[in-house]
């Protein structure tokens, strides 16, 4: 049994994920998180603390890192004792953390994948340009890595395998990701603004017919009828799931679907024609070297400070067609959270709900053996019905709809 979390990064994923680990420290143990700016994580803390989050007493710690520097992160990890990371931090990070782990021998786990700062939108499959190539290491080593253990990646993979183990053929895989939630701001990006609109400003991806297919963001739009969120638009993006989901099962469609409001699109599309997205430098009048894309995360609003104010509520889930017993057959696997309840429980918006929870479910199942690995693992690799029955507990309950969207709407175990 593996026990000590420490945790990559303060932003407001990491916000829900010291909540979960601290209402689960009976299980996961002493409860760490790190980052560049140590007031970040004390005030985390202080968070955690004034919700009376601790299950039992033990101990909850700050400490500051730069999660660029293995070195230092795997000292980190020693002088914790930490035996499991949950690294939420920037994409940019996810090498060095991993290998600090691999030094170490602790779990890692992660909710994105790997991106380079000087590179947008590489060639797929995007896992297999970083991760994948430390997957033999992890093996040799014995070290547990879960792969995208967030909401999109992650829950939604693990609702692809748990239809696709309902049927005899997979077909197709649609994730649809609705934010049917409102901030009241003007214009803001619901988590890291540089890795937001670095998504959606390169070539979107998707698997199709046993191929690699290309389209632009906003190219490829339908409407969504989806349980209590009603009639969403959503648009075809690339996104990290379908990488792997593409590898894991070849022989089906694999295509991301998320929702935009024509606003957004309006704000994101003038942005992008002014050359403000880019992540090339350019230089000002006065000779001051920046960088258009910071300059922008800059101004916009920390998504964290949305949480106060949202309503609404969100539907993310999977529409899976194959064939069960020589005839067709389709099963929509979702869930729905609020993001009003999200912030009375742990401070944050939904969005960081959804994408912080899974993460701490995958530890506690690291903890208790059951996805303990010994190997690099992406959440579809895994048994998926412990997870959920964690997630049931933890607040991201799984619902399913037998005959697609249409279907008779019941809990996944029924």
């Amino acid at each position: 049994m593996k026990r000590n979390v420490l945790i990559i990064g303060a932003g407001g994923v990491a916000q829900v994920v010291a909540h979960k680990c601290a209402q689960n420290n009976d299980v996961l143990g002493d409860i760490h998180i790190a980052s560049r700016t140590l007031s970040k994580c004390e005030a985390i803390l202080e968070s955690v603390r004034e919700k009376g989050a601790m299950k039992q007493e033990g101990v909850l710690a700050a400490h500051q890192v730069d999660a660029m520097d293995s070195a230092a992160v795997a000292a980190l990890i020693r002088e914790t004792g930490a035996e499991i990371v949950i690294n939420v931090g920037s994409a940019f990070v996810n090498m060095t953390v991993l290998d600090a782990c691999l030094e170490t021998g602790a779990a890692y786990i992660d909710t994105a994948i790997h991106e380079d700062p000087a590179k947008i939108c590489e060639t797929p499959p995007w896992y297999g340009n970083y991760e994948w190539k430390k997957r033999d290491l992890c093996t040799g080593k014995g070290v547990t890595a879960i792969l995208g253990a967030g909401f999109d990646p992650g829950v939604v993979n693990a609702y692809a395998r748990f239809a696709i183990d309902m049927m005899d053929e997979v077909k197709s895989i649609d994730i649809v990701d609705i934010n049917a939630g409102s901030h009241g701001r003007y214009f803001a990006t619901n988590f890291d603004p540089e890795i937001n609109f670095r998504e959606f400003t390169g070539t979107v991806y998707y698997w199709e017919d046993g191929q690699w297919k290309e389209t632009s963001m906003f190219a490829s739009g339908r409407d969504w009828d989806l349980p209590v969120v009603g009639t969403q638009r959503a648009y075809q993006s690339g996104h990290d799931e379908v990488h792997s989901l593409a590898t894991n099962y070849p022989q089906a469609d694999v295509r991301f679907w998320m929702g935009f409001g024509e606003h957004y699109i309006n704000v994101f599309t003038v942005l992008k024609n002014l050359g403000l997205l880019s992540e090339q430098p350019v230089t000002t009048a006065e000779g001051l070297e920046v960088v258009p894309l910071k300059v922008v995360k800059a101004v916009l609003p920390d998504p964290s400070s949305l949480a106060p104010d949202y309503t609404g509520k969100t539907c993310i889930g999977d529409l899976v067609k194959g064939v069960k017993d020589g005839e067709e057959f389709e099963v929509f696997v979702y869930n729905v959270a609020d993001h009003e309840a999200a912030y009375e429980e742990v401070g944050s918006q939904g969005i960081s709900y959804t994408a912080g929870v899974p993460p701490v479910a995958a530890a506690m199942l690291v903890a208790t053996g059951e996805w303990d690995a010994k190997t690099m693992r992406n959440v579809e690799e895994l048994d998926p019905k412990p997870f959920f029955t964690l997630l049931d507990r933890l607040g991201l309950p799984t619902r399913m709809r037998i005959g697609g969207l249409d279907g008779e709407d019941r809990a996944w175990n029924a």
